[in-house]
């Protein structure tokens, strides 16, 4: 019998600060005092600063989700290019990083989707940060669900399925990423994707 996590969408919560109104400068100085602190991100978009603190949940959650997608590439044939968490950066304007990103059939600068887990919701730079790059296709998990969110014409539209990966059955990896044991997750998702 397959079970799932229990109070799936109620893991701890994230830690979450927000200060508007700072400049690139002070960003940056502010940055490089938590350069040696784990499990903290810190994200600027136009002004706003966000700090948020990364716990295990999140971190589960992102590994798993990498592993299902890696082997619906394989299975797939994509050819891919992982790119993980790396500084996304238009300097002056914005910098973060997606938990997950991928560019398909070739590397490119910007990463053609992104992923984000979402523990604790409300940032007011959610899809922003994104469009400022012009990252084409952008994922949430959030509250133990995925949104697909596509760029067009320099604003998201929430869709219901991957653009890029139209053959995926989302609520399939959904549902095995809400597996609590992961191989069992892994062996799920592979039957139902071959």
């Amino acid at each position: 019998m397959t079970q799932t996590l229990e109070n799936a969408v109620n893991f701890p919560e994230e830690q979450h600060f927000f200060k508007r109104g700072l400049s690139w400068e002070q960003f940056k100085a502010i940055q490089a005092s938590f350069e040696n602190v784990p499990g903290v991100r810190l994200f600027y978009c136009e002004g706003i600063l966000e700090i948020v603190t990364i716990g295990k949940p999140h971190e589960a959650i992102k590994c798993l989700t990498g592993l299902l997608l890696g082997q619906y590439f394989l299975e797939q044939g994509i050819e891919f290019f992982p790119s993980g968490s790396f500084s996304q950066v238009i300097p002056e304007i914005v910098e973060y990083q997606a938990d997950l990103s991928y560019c398909f059939g070739t590397d490119k600068p910007v990463p053609d989707l992104c992923i984000e887990v979402v523990i604790t919701s409300g940032s007011p730079i959610k899809l922003q940060k994104y469009k400022l790059m012009g990252v084409p296709e952008v994922w949430f998990w959030e509250d133990g669900t995925i949104e697909v969110y596509c760029l067009r014409e320099q604003e998201y539209e929430k869709v219901v399925t991957s653009e890029l990966l139209p053959e995926l059955d989302l609520s399939l990896l959904n549902r095995c990423i809400l597996l609590s044991s992961p191989l069992e997750a892994v062996r799920e998702f592979r039957k139902g994707i071959q």
